[in-house]
């Protein structure tokens, strides 16, 4: 029995260490910290030097970090967590990337410093990682596609256009739809896709309620909304999505309205808004006016604002795979 308890308590400590190991952050060695040796020597040296003039005539550090595996973590929450306590950048400028390649679960990521968004956009780093870096992992070129991939940094950094890659095409990536591929904004973090969806889903999602109980405006509402669901989702959820999502719209409105029409409560709010001018539904005050009708929630406190919160680096970036 002693022996057996012994076992299990070795089980649980090693099952603690290799749990902690998940989230460790590798010790920062230099620009180049090659930790899935998957870079040879001449490879190492002649990137470690380019971003080292970089960083001498710019400030702006990029480094890079290979691993072989991030033990079920998130690509996202990790390079955040490493870009963070790693510090990159020079202090109260945030102008630091980091590069992070897992060739074991086929992976990448270029987390970008608060202080560079808006030169290095995510779509910028979406367009790195699909167009230059991908291409050449796919053919095991982990020396050029590494190399080519934050020297193409380099370059959008100091202001030079990012160029057309001759050998990529916009069909052979899932994520891209023929002539949108700009438009397929989906290498944000999750968090921040929470944050956005639920702001744009939000309002859209309340008008398209109000629209559907709302005798009166209901119609005006469909084809006023129609533009909105068309658009916005994409930067939350890519254009394919957004597509599916805005036919279930145009179907699934009229008939929740055309069903609606038959209860109850809708006849009475409808004759309540004939005879008294306003009807109440699930909580709003709907009165009736020039243009057909107006909503209110009945109370008189306004309602507060939205907002948010980010760190250094702000969780921008792209994350892509081979």
């Amino acid at each position: 029995m002693k022996k057996r308890s012994t076992g299990l308590l070795l089980i649980a400590i090693l099952a603690s260490f290799s749990v902690a190991r998940c989230g460790e952050v590798p010790y920062l060695t230099g620009r180049v910290n090659d930790n899935a040796g998957i870079l040879s020597e001449h490879a190492r040296e002649l990137l470690s030097e380019k971003l080292k003039v970089h960083e001498e005539r710019t400030t702006n550090q990029v480094v890079v970090l290979t691993l072989s595996s991030l033990h079920g973590e998130s690509i996202e929450d990790y390079s955040y967590q490493v870009f963070n306590e790693w510090n990159l950048g020079q202090e109260g400028l945030d102008n630091g990337i980091l590069i992070v390649v897992v060739p074991d679960e086929k992976k990448m990521r270029i987390e970008v410093g608060y202080g560079l968004e808006g030169t290095m956009t995510d779509l910028l780093a979406g367009r790195i990682i699909r167009e230059i870096m991908a291409p050449r992992f796919r053919e095991g070129d982990f020396d050029g596609g590494i190399t080519d991939g934050a020297l193409a940094v380099v370059n959008v950094l100091e202001g030079q256009a990012l160029a057309e890659s001759p050998d990529y095409d916009d069909t052979s990536d899932s994520s891209s739809l023929s002539g949108f591929s700009d438009l397929e904004v989906t290498d944000m973090s999750l968090g921040t896709r929470i944050l956005i969806g639920a702001f744009i889903f939000g309002i859209i999602g309340l008008f398209t309620i109000v629209g559907i109980v709302t005798p009166g405006v209901g119609w005006f509402l469909y084809l006023f909304l129609i533009p909105f669901w068309a658009a916005f989702p994409i930067v939350v959820i890519g254009t394919k999505a957004t597509l599916v999502l805005l036919i279930i719209y145009l179907i699934g409105y009229p008939a929740a309205k055309l069903y609606i029409r038959k209860t109850s409560w809708f006849e009475k709010a409808k004759s309540d808004l004939r005879t008294k001018g306003k009807a109440s539904i699930g909580g709003f005050t709907f009165s009736s006016g020039s243009s057909g009708g107006s909503w209110s929630s009945g109370s008189s406190s306004s309602s507060g604002g939205f907002s948010g919160g980010g760190g250094s680096s702000g969780g921008g970036g792209a994350s892509g795979g081979w």
